[in-house]
């Protein structure tokens, strides 16, 4: 009788290998980098201060790249989310009011340097990008997401793809006109920008007009001193119950319920998704905005009025958004990669 022979136990394949990009974004006083697989899942962080001067930001993104790349070197591409006026798809940094880069072909100098494929994109339309396929947005096809932090930010998803414009440069919903009258002047030398109206910087501003009038009140007792009243000290004092500190959240929600009221009005999306640090304030934020955004919509009894949402992604959207942008990039459009040179600007 022939002996029994077990068979070999069956192979399980072995995982598939994740495709890996860098991520990068460029903000007026921080510089976050990122190795970002196609999930979104972040695998390495670093962040530094933003560097001064014009050729300060490429060398520290490719310092950045450099430290990345000797950890994971199987990444196989660069997404750039940048402040500012960023040209599409040549990766030219325009202008941007709080970084020192004008007319800088970061894109090129990027590929030129590293011989990766590289895409340079606007950091609010990076984050707006990783909201739509991996946050608050995903699912939808039509979403308009807002940044609400020192500034306003934000990205238009038409359709199922990132709007630009003609030349790279649209999307700037923090600049539409709410108060040409009676506004503040906003960054960008404009009076009444949704910006200058209802962003962290706003509600600073309001919230030292308030020490300001009323000294002895409990506002003022949350800050050290009436010259470092911030949207953080308006928070605290909000989650404690003050009513001026409530107040101001109204004010600031009311514009930007203005603002999204706008948008929508223009762009008919299935879904408003609002992050930045003041997105993460909660209803102190959202209750106002979306009870103005209401009052305003047009047709409100008519049409269905798409929810107005928290962002789901945090202050990482930017580089998850930079990089699954630089994998989802087709190669053709990317740039052939050409053999690397010295890492000097």
């Amino acid at each position: 009788m022939s002996e029994h022979v077990p068979s070999a136990p069956a192979r399980s394949a072995a995982p598939p290998i994740p495709r890996l990009a860098i991520g990068l974004d460029i903000g007026g006083t921080k510089i976050a980098g990122g190795v970002v697989a196609a999930s979104g899942e972040i695998l390495r962080y670093l962040r530094i201060p933003t560097p001064p001067g014009r050729d300060g930001t490429p060398i520290a993104l490719l310092d950045l790249i450099a430290r990345l790349r000797a950890e994971y070197p199987a990444v196989e591409a660069v997404g750039v989310g940048a402040a500012g006026m960023v040209e599409w798809p040549a990766g030219l940094l325009r202008w941007a009011p709080n970084n020192d880069y004008q007319e800088l072909p970061l894109r090129d100098l990027l590929i030129e340097r590293t011989g990766l494929p590289v895409v340079v994109e606007n950091d609010a339309n990076a984050a707006a990008w990783a909201e739509v396929r991996l946050g608050g947005g995903a699912g939808h096809a039509d979403v308009v997401v807002l940044t609400v932090g020192t500034g306003i930010g934000g990205g238009l998803i038409l359709d199922g793809a990132l709007y630009r414009g003609h030349t790279g440069i649209g999307s700037e919903v923090g600049h539409i006109i709410v108060d040409p009258e009676g506004g503040n002047i906003c960054g960008c030398g404009a009076t009444g920008c949704l910006e200058a109206q209802a962003s962290g910087t706003a509600l600073g501003r309001m919230a030292r007009e308030a020490v300001a009038a009323d000294p002895d009140g409990a506002l003022a007792g949350f800050a050290p001193s009436s010259g470092e009243v911030t949207g953080e000290t308006v928070f605290a004092a909000a989650e404690q119950g003050d009513p001026t500190a409530r107040a101001l959240f109204d004010r600031l929600g009311f514009w930007l319920g203005t603002g999204v009221a706008s948008l929508v009005n223009i762009f008919d999306p299935e879904i408003v998704v609002i992050g930045g640090s003041l997105g993460a304030t909660g209803d102190h934020l959202f209750r106002p905005t979306r009870a103005t955004f209401e009052r305003l919509v047009v047709a409100r009894d008519h049409r269905k009025v798409p929810p107005v949402v928290p962002a789901a992604l945090g202050t990482e959207a930017g580089i998850i958004g930079a990089a699954i942008l630089a994998l989802e990039e087709p190669p053709a459009t990317r740039a052939d990669a050409p053999t690397p040179v010295a890492a000097a600007v």
